[in-house]
């Protein structure tokens, strides 16, 4: 086990510099620097203070990870149905994702159906058009994609998607991190 690679990924999920967990655990910078690169081990005291500022259990950090799923067959994909976006089907492709980097959902929006209009949040939203049609908004401003073409933004501003053609659309769509 690398304790400083798993230091650095928990300090980096947290969104956290070295300097403010090396403050919130009362070391310095370098000192947290030289661990993550595994150059220095820590005391178990030391240790101790570092999982309690990134609000992490002894018994948690040291679990082992096993084996990761690599193949993800169809009959394990999720199907999520909203009440509020009537005629917008979602699959998550890769189940678990919540402990994952990304989302990867195969999305169906039938003729005249739209996605929820999700406000600004921190993130990416890539896709590939598999079928059909689609108008990406992006706040005021309109795209249009058709099969074949790929789509990428930042989702700081609100953002959804629609089909406003007679044919269902379907879409690749790839969101970091993950939001279902």
């Amino acid at each position: 086990m690398k304790v400083g690679e798993k230091i650095r990924n928990l300090r980096l999920a947290q969104e956290l510099t070295q300097e403010e967990l090396a403050n919130r655990s009362d070391l310095t910078k370098g000192f947290i620097s030289l661990l993550e690169r595994d150059l220095q081990s820590p005391s178990l005291d030391t240790l101790g203070h570092i999982l309690n500022a990134l609000d992490t259990r002894a018994s948690e950090f040291f679990q082992d990870e096993g084996a990761k799923e690599v193949v993800f067959h169809r009959k394990q994909r999720v199907t999520i149905r909203d009440e509020e976006e009537a005629g917008v089907k979602r699959e998550v492709l890769i189940a678990g994702a919540q402990d994952r980097e990304m989302d990867l959902l195969l999305v169906t929006l039938e003729p005249g159906s739209c996605t929820y209009q999700e406000r600004a949040h921190y993130g990416d939203e890539c896709g590939f058009v598999l079928a059909g049609r689609i108008v990406i908004n992006l706040s005021k401003e309109i795209h249009h994609a058709s099969a074949g073409d790929s789509f990428y933004y930042t989702a700081n501003k609100k953002h959804w998607i629609e089909n406003k053609s007679d044919k269902a659309a379907r879409i690749l769509w790839i969101s970091a991190p993950p939001s279902f």
